[in-house]
């Protein structure tokens, strides 16, 4: 730039445009507001020709043009944070309303209570905090991840703020900020409650749990989840960790942090901005969502509604982003993907390290993905090396063969095969249901408490309720077919399965002592139901000799057998080759 001379001499300054940054945020909103007036316009004119009285609309010509209206309205628009909208689940097979409350509040999170109007006899459920990551969605992204655990616990869920909404006047929020809050909302919470972090928050959760088991802090959780987290991206790194650590953390400060523009609350505030995090999501899997814009179009144009609007409740919530703060960015940028700090040792939490050798009272379960592409296979397992000292009786592991980064906590394998692993973890941890458990598990299956690992994932049935008559298999069949034929057509296998009857309560993560039993000794059973079974987490004969009508009916459903359980007599059977065993 010219010195002040030169402005004296009336010469005009010369600027070094290459060190200036660009306005990137501010040409963001300022397109979208230019794009405003066409948008609506688009709006208007798809809902013209989509009018059933205009006979345009009838015509290939009309559905083409208000399809491509539509699909230019969805690309250009801002999409605002979504809602759970979770107003009922189901417990003990009777559906209860759900109220959804804030319980706790900071600048940049609230926490989220989803309370349920369960019945008065209703056995307590274990008390599940859910830790939504931080990184770019909002929390509703665990609207399936909640709904399912739902019916057999007392959720919470860390409601994150978008930055943009928070005044420079409230402060910075950081990695540090972030581990403090986790600690602040268990000590609200109070005892025995159970965490689960999804993905990115696995590494501030467990240096949480360091911390509070290192000071014998009692209300540290009583067990971990985590899913799908980068605990150590120097195993199986993913394009994502070869990213981060091509660039260093000088690039990410220079390239990606930006000024909060005017009008937003957070004016000026140095921010990490959603839509670029959205960009390198898409910009991953370019060629689906290219296909997948493609379909809803086709969609449009030949009326298929269902699969046009399971496009825009997808994209509805894939779409809606959030800024993150430029410190918790820039600190969790260095501390997991470049310095690896967690499991090198070196992370610190407000002055002091974070060691967790010190976890001894936390019980650990890590979950992956055979094919995510984020957190790479292992890198969530490592946690269970860095917590050296914690006993093998709180230590449980799972890789779901054939889902990715998604599917781990979301999507009908989670629902499935996943969830109940974890709600079995939970309730094998838990320190008040542990006495009735074991009870319980003891009068199912007489074995050891040192070798079972069985817990159950729904409530025991009530001990005051008569079984009802037996039916015919006929009349059975004919009932169950009634029942789901008022679900609608798209329903999937659980949801068919939860509508006839619910899920067997005693199962197994594992074997007993690392053998199950030969199930295809039961007449019926193949070596192809045998291995479904064992997805399940049925291994042995007294499982299924503990069968009732209602889990009859889930298993019959869920796995499409038609009436065989009972035609075949596997209850019966299950029964003497238990006695046999």
């Amino acid at each position: 730039m010219t010195n002040q001379t030169d402005w004296l001499e009336g010469k005009m300054p010369e600027f070094d445009l290459s060190t200036m940054p660009l306005p990137f945020y501010q040409l963001y909103e300022w397109n979208h507001a230019v794009l405003s007036p066409w948008r609506a316009a688009a709006d208007a004119t798809r809902i013209y020709l989509k009018n059933p009285v205009n006979p345009l609309s009838h015509t290939p010509f009309g559905r083409s043009l208000a399809a491509a209206c539509e699909l230019f309205e969805r690309s250009t628009r801002q999409y605002g944070k979504p809602e759970f909208g979770l107003e009922t689940t189901q417990i003990d097979g009777e559906t209860v309303s759900v109220h959804e409350k804030v319980v706790w509040r900071r600048p940049f999170c609230e926490l989220l209570h989803f309370e349920r109007m369960v019945p008065g006899d209703h056995q307590k459920d274990p008390k599940l905090l859910i830790v939504a990551p931080m990184s770019g969605h909002y929390a509703t992204l665990l609207r399936g991840t909640v709904e399912t655990m739902l019916p057999n616990h007392d959720v919470y869920i860390t409601d994150w703020i978008d930055a943009r909404l928070v005044p420079v006047s409230d402060g910075d929020f950081g990695l540090c900020d972030y581990i403090e809050y986790i600690i602040d909302i268990l000590h609200h919470l109070g005892p025995n409650t159970h965490i689960m972090a999804v993905c990115q928050p696995s590494v501030p959760v467990l240096a949480a749990a360091a911390v509070m088991n290192e000071d014998k802090d009692p209300m540290a959780p009583a067990s971990m989840t985590l899913m799908g987290g980068p605990i150590d991206t120097r195993i199986s790194p993913t394009a994502v960790n070869d990213f981060a650590k091509s660039k260093g953390d000088g690039w990410f400060e220079k390239n990606v942090i930006m000024q909060v523009p005017f009008p937003h609350a957070g004016f000026t505030r140095r921010v990490y901005p959603g839509f670029l995090q959205l960009g390198g999501f898409m910009g991953m899997n370019l060629d689906r969502h290219v296909s997948a814009h493609q379909e809803f179009y086709n969609h449009l144009v030949i009326g298929d509604g269902d699969s046009a609007e399971k496009h825009r409740d997808f994209y509805d919530e894939y779409l809606a982003v959030m800024d993150l703060t430029e410190e918790f960015y820039l600190q969790t940028v260095k501390a997991v993907f470049l310095d690896h700090s967690l499991p090198s040792g070196t992370l610190e939490y407000r002055g002091r390290q974070v060691d967790c050798s010190k976890i001894t009272q936390t019980a650990l379960m890590s979950v992956e993905g055979e094919k995510d592409d984020i957190s790479g296979v292992g890198q969530t397992k490592a946690a269970h090396t860095i917590c050296s000292n914690l006993p093998d009786s709180k230590r449980a592991h799972y890789e779901q063969e054939g889902v990715g980064h998604y599917g781990v906590f979301n999507g009908s394998r989670f629902r499935s095969e996943i969830a109940p692993r974890i709600s079995s973890f939970i309730r094998d941890q838990d320190h008040d249901l542990g006495a009735s458990k074991d009870k319980v598990a003891k009068k199912a299956a007489p074995v050891s408490a040192k070798s079972e690992k069985t817990v159950l994932a729904a409530k025991p049935v009530k001990a005051a309720k008569k079984e009802e008559p037996k039916a015919s298999p006929e009349a059975e069949e004919a009932r169950l077919e009634s029942l789901i034929a008022k679900l609608p057509k798209d329903a999937s296998d659980e949801d068919k399965a939860n509508a006839v009857g619910s899920r067997p309560k005693a199962v197994l993560s594992e074997p007993r002592g690392g053998k199950a039993d030969d199930l295809k000794e039961i007449k019926g059973i193949g070596a192809v139901i045998e291995k479904k079974l064992h997805k399940l987490g049925i291994f042995h004969f007294d499982q299924l000799a503990g069968w009732s009508r209602d889990e009859i009916n889930w298993v019959t459903t869920f796995l499409s057998f038609k009436g065989r359980i009972e035609r075949e007599n596997w209850v019966e059977q299950a029964k003497t080759l238990a006695k046999k065993s």
